[in-house]
């Protein structure tokens, strides 16, 4: 996914399960925002997820029928929409939904599958195999140890350093 002024920059995030990417990913975004960066974040849950209570009203209404719903307050709205089938959600499509002129950089955690840059997080003490050897698509690698790589590596448990590497991709790229 190329980057055009039209569309902000889409940076992902690739890991094992465990390894810590929504624990980073919530120390690195105050950082961005404090750098001036407005940002948009892209999760891909594996699994049904609710993120309304059974028993409240918008619960009900999507439970009844409701293809989609938009619940909004004087602080925030919420638009959920129900597949009328299971199926994988398109990161193409969901990128169209956030507001583009409103955002400078969309975080992706998931769909690795696809090509668009991301970083890798490796943590050792999880026991799994670095995934950028076979992903030409992974522009660095934060670890929490040293590697023996072309690539950039960044410090794991360093949310600055990792915050400062994004900084500099999309002010480079923007």
């Amino acid at each position: 996914m190329k980057n055009t002024p039209s569309l902000p920059a889409v940076l992902g995030f690739a890991a094992w399960s465990g390894t810590g990417k929504t624990t980073l990913l919530t120390r690195v975004l105050p950082r961005l925002r404090q750098a001036g960066l407005r940002v948009g974040v892209i999760k891909h849950a594996h699994h049904d997820f609710e993120i309304d209570t059974p028993g409240k009203d918008s619960y009900e209404l999507r439970k009844a029928g409701a293809d989609h719903l938009l619940i909004a307050s004087d602080q925030r709205w919420a638009l959920l929409h129900d597949y009328p089938e299971t199926r994988e959600p398109r990161l193409e499509s969901l990128l169209s939904i956030l507001p583009r002129d409103q955002l400078d950089l969309v975080l992706v955690e998931g769909f690795r599958h696809l090509p668009f840059p991301r970083i890798e997080l490796h943590r050792a003490a999880t026991g799994q195999p670095l995934l950028f050897p076979g992903d030409p698509h992974i522009i660095a690698v934060a670890s929490d140890t040293a590697l023996n790589t072309h690539l950039p590596v960044l410090d794991l448990n360093s949310p600055e350093q990792v915050a400062a590497f994004i900084i500099a991709r999309v002010r480079t790229d923007g």
